[in-house]
């Protein structure tokens, strides 16, 4: 960390980092100043299913633009397009859809999606939540390189449940495919979500919530990822998934490593209270709850929020709850090179927030961006 911070950009890129007693600015530079702020990567959600309105699911350009544009007003640089369990081909057709839109060039002041969270189909159904029953699946690999393929190798992140029969054999297979396994949704045991640990699975999806809970005698997957110091957890930190002593448990246990913030937002973020849409299934939202069937059906947080509830909740500090929805997940999903760090070279994607966690600025490509995603200024 250094102490006024100098980051120097040419052509949307970093091209030097160092302070103010280094040296003076360039007289002809643009000069962005953030007085008492922290400067920082821009934020990266692994788990985002869709915001203003659209689902990443429909996974067409206006829904990708519109949840894009969004997302970079509240910090988020790059995230993880997230699907929901679904019938097969409408799985395969919003992975496919998903995959051209990813390999097109970004927008300028736009945030990155930078691959495909598959959350589903191999899921408990004790422990499903809002997922249809009808579509969740029994681990199979063969299922798992068709939908792989589907996205064209964009998978970057799999939600499975380590009781269910078959996955760990799918644990060691994806991951030797280089996707990231994360254990969720699941009523599993201690036992075996130890086992899906050592066939791959290296974090949680958002903890406490669909999952089997905790025992004495039988801590299951919850007591076992929040004691395993290797094992990333994730959390949604809306004050409404989970409990302000329950985020201070999983912060003293998990701590600054492998700690991991999302938002698990859906398409009304952003939106007025209403029905929307959650990968097909209709979900009602009132202040600030979304539910389908009297279940959380994901939320309407955004991460700039959730650092500034981590901050309020915990009694962390502002560079010490940054870490979680930059390094922390860039590291585990292995983006380091494109999200979560500021290197010479890299996109100049930043934030710069206040001393309680509240954004004040947000820059994607050099650029700073206002309302709709529009670079502000000239």
């Amino acid at each position: 960390m250094l102490d006024h911070p100098v980051v120097a950009i040419e052509d949307g890129r970093i091209s030097s980092i160092s302070t103010r007693k280094a040296g003076e600015l360039p007289a002809k530079a643009r000069v962005l100043d953030y007085p008492g702020a922290t400067l920082a990567p821009a934020f990266l959600d692994v788990h985002t299913h869709g915001a203003a309105g659209h689902d990443v699911m429909e996974a067409t350009p206006e829904a990708l633009k519109a949840i894009c544009s969004f997302l970079v007003t509240h910090g988020t640089g790059s995230f993880l397009a997230t699907t929901v369990t679904a019938p097969m081909d409408a799985t395969l057709r919003a992975l496919s859809g998903l995959a051209k839109l990813l390999a097109a060039p970004p927008a300028e002041t736009q945030a990155r999606p930078l691959g495909i969270h598959l959350e589903g189909p191999f899921l408990s159904h004790v422990k499903r939540g809002v997922h249809p029953p009808e579509n969740l699946l029994a681990p199979d690999i063969a299922v798992f390189d068709r939908l792989y393929e589907a996205a064209e190798g964009q998978v970057r992140m799999m939600t499975l449940a380590p009781e269910l029969p078959g996955a760990n054999e799918l644990a060691a297979h994806a991951t030797a495919r280089g996707v990231r396994v994360t254990m969720g949704h699941s009523n599993a045991t201690a036992a075996e979500t130890r086992a899906l640990i050592a066939a791959g699975g290296v974090s949680a999806t958002h903890t406490f919530n669909a999952m089997r809970t905790f025992d004495h005698r039988e801590p299951g997957i919850l007591g076992t990822v929040l004691t395993n110091d290797t094992v990333y957890a994730d959390l949604i930190c809306d004050g409404i998934h989970t409990a302000e002593e329950s985020v201070k448990l999983w912060w003293r246990a998990k701590g600054p490593e492998r700690a991991i913030l999302i938002t698990d937002a859906m398409s009304a973020t952003g939106m007025p209270d209403g029905e929307y849409q959650l990968g097909g299934m209709a979900v009602q939202v009132a202040n600030g709850r979304a539910m389908a069937n009297g279940v959380l059906a994901g939320s309407v947080l955004t991460l700039d929020r959730a650092l500034a509830n981590f901050v309020r909740f915990t009694g962390a500090t502002v560079e010490q709850g940054l870490r979680l929805l930059t390094a922390n997940p860039a590291t585990m999903a292995g983006l380091g090179s494109k999200a979560g760090y500021l290197t010479v070279g890299q996109e100049a994607n930043l934030v710069a927030v206040d001393g309680v966690g509240k954004l004040v600025a947000s820059i994607q490509g050099g650029l700073p961006v206002g309302q709709g995603g529009q670079p502000v200024g000239s």
